[in-house]
């Protein structure tokens, strides 16, 4: 992806599993498998660009000449506690990833982020390190990991989120410009208590069962 990029993943899949999601009616179960899933499709979009070197391989005719991932393995970084939901499909897709957590609360008053949690790999200099978070809103948490990922050295970052809203998008492109963004939607707005709309509710509790 572009640096500072916004790209909204439209393949048919993708949009699909996320109007399931976003029914009202679709339960935890069924919540949880459609985000692994839909995670799975965006980890390819996130993952387009990575680059590759040439190996020789033996196939069981002959000696080839044949591209393989290039540098360390990835880094997927997940802020919690829904960001799990996005992490695991991804995990499924690329199994040999490096795995950090950043715990991030959003304050109900003030809507900015408080930060209770942080586990991250060595040498995130030179890895390439994807962020997940189902609900970029305000973006003041993801823009604040943005910032403590860079701290500990990560370079060449992206962004993966579920559904985005305007106000999010704006507010981490301006913190990180040089971040692309990939979504499966881009919604409408934010209501007057940071939920983006139409959204699909809190997508840790949706996930988890909880309220």
């Amino acid at each position: 992806m572009a640096p500072g990029s916004l790209h909204v993943a439209k393949h048919p899949l993708i949009q699909h599993k996320l109007t399931l999601l976003r029914r009202k009616e679709t339960s935890t179960a069924e919540f949880r498998t459609l985000l692994r899933e839909i995670s799975l499709l965006l980890a390819f979009e996130a993952t387009r660009d990575l680059e590759l070197r040439t190996a020789e391989i033996e196939t069981p005719l002959e000696v080839m000449q044949a591209p393989m991932l290039e540098g360390k393995k990835l880094c997927v970084v997940s802020i919690l506690r829904a960001g799990n939901g996005l992490l695991e499909g991804i995990l499924d897709l690329i199994p040999s990833a490096r795995v950090g957590h950043i715990g991030l609360y959003r304050d109900p008053e003030t809507l900015q982020p408080v930060e209770y949690y942080l586990k991250l790999p060595d040498d995130l200099d030179q890895r390439v390190v994807i962020v997940v978070d189902p609900m970029l809103a305000t973006g003041n948490s993801a823009a604040a990991a943005l910032s403590r990922l860079k701290a500990a050295g990560a370079r060449r970052i992206s962004l993966v989120a579920l559904v985005a809203a305007p106000e999010g998008v704006e507010a981490v492109s301006t913190a990180h410009p040089e971040v692309p963004i990939i979504t499966a939607a881009l919604d409408r707005e934010l209501n007057d208590h940071g939920y983006i709309v139409p959204g699909l509710g809190d997508a840790g509790d949706r996930l988890y069962g909880t309220k």
